[in-house]
């Protein structure tokens, strides 16, 4: 069975621009006939079907944003939709949001049925599934039939397309760091987002400032797994088995787990014990006792950003196609009681 081309791809392998491609199928006067002829053969050659429902809505905008989430439950995604929603309304777009629950299957079928002329374009982060299966051809088609697509923190680096994310590394290695200045020695790190991107890259991180310190890395007191529900039946050997004084938590249900398992083996918090985590929501912030430090990772800005470079590249002018970019927004260390804010100096007598 034959592959159908798609008019980006015929574009490319052309060396024309796709809006040239797609004038010349439709017989347009402001392309040459030995262009025309070219292109058409070539479509031909590529087994290339137009796609009816878009031809028949190409010159209707929507004026809606597709925004498909991983979580519903997590306050991140809440703070990166309300961005999105504010640069939306002032816009003049509306905005869809579905969950795919980490579901590819449903990211899947999201994308197909409301790229069929629902949507102008989608904002997105990427499902967990689709990450452990590093399987990313359902965006790559989409963006080839002419949809664009912005991903947001959890992103496919195979993926052509704009990205908007925290630094991830930089950030953990400046937290890892900042346990280490203030004294700690033996930094736990509890992770149960050892499969997405964002994960691996704070992992990378934590033992990059080990490694820049001299610190041995101690495998007894990381905890790497894919699920809440594995980190929750393993984190309480980590307290019980090992000395620790210091720990990173790679998101917010590790942080919160982290603290509590940490007051039940009876730390003193931040005394014998600092807690840093990758969270900043209201649970971390007002609802513990002590109040988590964390790494506060700007949703509200990232959901902005990703909306102001989608809505840029809908209204731009089709013969001038912009150049993807990839924006890193700096994220920042809010430190509250679970961490200490400086070592203590030693006295002599």
């Amino acid at each position: 069975m034959k592959v159908k081309a798609t008019l980006k791809q015929i574009a490319k392998e052309l060396n024309v621009s796709v809006s040239t491609v797609s004038k010349a199928l439709n017989d347009s006067p402001e392309i040459s006939s030995q262009t025309k002829i070219k292109i058409k053969e070539y479509a031909k050659l590529k087994n290339y079907k137009p796609n009816i429902i878009g031809l028949n809505l190409k010159n209707r905008k929507t004026k809606t944003i597709g925004v498909i989430i991983p979580n519903i439950l997590n306050s991140f995604f809440a703070k990166v939709f309300s961005g999105i929603e504010k640069v939306a309304d002032e816009k003049g777009y509306n905005v869809i949001t579905c969950i795919s629950n980490e579901s590819i299957v449903k990211e899947i079928n999201t994308l197909e049925m409301l790229s069929n002329g629902t949507t102008d374009g989608f904002i997105l982060s990427v499902s967990e599934e689709a990450q452990k299966l590093q399987d990313y051809s359902h965006f790559t088609d989409i963006i080839n039939e002419g949809t664009p697509i912005v991903m947001f923190d959890r992103i496919a680096d195979e993926v052509e397309c704009d990205k908007v994310v925290v630094d991830d590394y930089d950030s953990a290695l400046n937290v890892t760091q900042r346990l280490i200045d203030t004294g700690c020695k033996n930094i736990a790190l509890i992770s149960s987002v050892d499969d997405l991107s964002v994960g691996k890259l704070r992992t990378e991180g934590y033992l990059k400032a080990l490694a820049d310190n001299g610190i041995a890395v101690n495998e007894n007191i990381i905890l790497r797994t894919n699920s809440e529900e594995d980190m929750k039946k393993r984190i309480d050997a980590i307290f019980e088995n090992n000395t620790i004084d210091g720990v990173f938590a790679l998101d917010e249900r590790d942080s919160v787990a982290a603290l509590k398992v940490g007051i039940k083996k009876g730390y003193k918090i931040p005394e014998e014990l600092s807690i840093i985590g990758f969270a900043d929501g209201i649970l971390a912030s007002r609802r513990l006792t002590p109040s988590l430090s964390t790494v506060s990772q700007h949703g509200v800005e990232i959901g902005e950003v990703a909306a102001k470079l989608l809505i840029q590249r809908l209204e731009a002018d089709e013969e001038n196609e912009l150049p993807y970019q990839t924006v890193v927004i700096k994220t920042n260390l809010k430190e509250r009681e679970s961490s200490k804010t400086k070592k203590k100096s030693i006295s002599k007598k």
